[in-house]
C-alpha cells in the first residue's frame, strides 16, 4: 500500500510518498529512532521475536529510499463489555467481552515527525483491520501519556472512563469516517 503525506510548513508544501509493508528480516531497523526510548528499543531489539511467536504483526512505512519512517503493531484483543461507556455497552450483545484489535505500538522516526505520518499510520491500521475477515468490534490503543491521548482523540478514539490512557474506536465508526473521506 502507498501513502501520500503532505506536510505544510511555513507555507511550503512538502510531498512525501511512503509505502506500507509488513516488517521482515531484510528491513534495516538499527537506524530507527523516535522520541521514546522504549518504542525505539522494542522496534530494534524485540519486535522480530514477537512476530515469530505470533504475538503481534508489525507494519512499517518506508520512504522512497527504503528508510523506515514509522511503524505500528497490531494484535488480537478483547474489551470487557462493562469497560465501555454505557451508551455503547447497551447496543452490544450481552457477552462478557467483545473482540477487538489492539494497536500496541505506534512510532514515527524523528526525521519524519511533523509530516502527518502518525495519523496516516493509524488510518492504514484501521483500513487493514476493516479488510480482515476476522470479526472485531473496535480498535483499542494504550496511550503512553496525555499527549498521545490527545493524538488519538483527534483521530476519533474515545477514552475508557476507568482507564483514561486506554482508548477505543468502534470499527463501524472508522468505516463511516473512511467512507466520508473517500467521498470528498
Amino acid at each position: 500500500m502507498l501513502l501520500l503525506v503532505i506536510a505544510n510548513s511555513f507555507s511550503l508544501s512538502k510531498l512525501m510518498l511512503f509505502s506500507i509493508a509488513p516488517l521482515n528480516n531484510t528491513h534495516q531497523r538499527n537506524t530507527f529512532d523516535c522520541h521514546s526510548e522504549a518504542l525505539t528499543r522494542y522496534f530494534q531489539q524485540q519486535v522480530n521475536q514477537d512476530i515469530k511467536r505470533k504475538i503481534t504483526a508489525c507494519f512499517i512505512a518506508l520512504n522512497n529510499e527504503g528508510v523506515i519512517a514509522g511503524y505500528y503493531t497490531l494484535a488480537a484483543s478483547s474489551m470487557l463489555l462493562n469497560d465501555l461507556p454505557l451508551d455503547v455497552h447497551q447496543k452490544l450483545p450481552r457477552y462478557p467481552s467483545v473482540p477487538a484489535v489492539r494497536m500496541g505500538r505506534l512510532a514515527v522516526d524523528t526525521h519524519f515527525i511533523g509530516l502527518g505520518l502518525g495519523g496516516a499510520l493509524v488510518a492504514d491500521a484501521l483500513q487493514r483491520t476493516l479488510k480482515s475477515d476476522i470479526a472485531a468490534y473496535a480498535m483499542v490503543v494504550d496511550a503512553k501519556d496525555e499527549t498521545a491521548v490527545a493524538f488519538y482523540q483527534h483521530h476519533g478514539f474515545i477514552r475508557l472512563i476507568d482507564s483514561p490512557l486506554t482508548l477505543f474506536l468502534p470499527l463501524a465508526t472508522a468505516q463511516k469516517m473512511i467512507d466520508n473521506t473517500s467521498r470528498r
